[in-house]
């Protein structure tokens, strides 16, 4: 993995493209999770993130690489989908094989249909009681949400407002 991630950095230098370092600022906690926070048996990804495209660059991105970072296996589409790809096998793929959903609640969120589909799975996966939806709240507050989704809207969650070193903590 160490391999993987110095020849990504080095293919991003050559190309130009700047590699976030790992952030100095998160707690030791976050920097080194215990073994109940990695991926169990039968699961390939820690975390998988829905978001809706809008979101992408400003807030999704960082996210991504700030968990990369931080050790997590993460599902993200920009990461995991390649050119000819069936999206909603690998979206099925990345959601089954996955023990959390990140799902970045935002406006654009829920005008889209995908980003809606990817948390009705995530839901679906929650049937037996277990925790598995992460709730970001992005460019939207709970007002927001409850207009949205009432029983989203009582779910805990984080705000991007407060910084993505903020959200990864949490």
């Amino acid at each position: 993995r160490k391999t993987r991630v110095a020849k990504r950095r080095d293919m991003g230098a050559i190309l130009g493209i700047p590699i976030a370092a790992k952030p100095a600022s998160l707690p030791p906690a976050v920097r080194a999770l215990p073994a109940r926070h990695k991926a169990s048996r039968g699961t390939a990804f820690d975390v998988f993130i829905s978001h809706a495209y809008e979101d992408k660059a400003a807030f999704v991105n960082p996210l991504a690489q700030a968990l990369i970072a931080n050790g997590l296996n993460v599902w993200y589409d920009d990461l995991s989908l390649k050119v000819g790809d069936s999206l909603r096998r690998k979206i099925d793929d990345g959601l089954s094989r996955s023990r959390y959903g990140i799902v970045v609640l935002s406006p654009s969120f829920f005008a889209k249909e995908w980003p809606k589909k990817e948390l009705d799975g995530l839901v679906a996966k929650e049937s037996d009681g277990e925790k598995v939806i992460l709730p970001v709240w992005h460019l939207i507050d709970r007002a927001g949400v409850l207009s949205y989704s009432p029983t989203l809207a009582d779910r805990f969650a984080v705000s991007s407002s407060k910084g993505i070193d903020h959200v990864v903590a949490e």
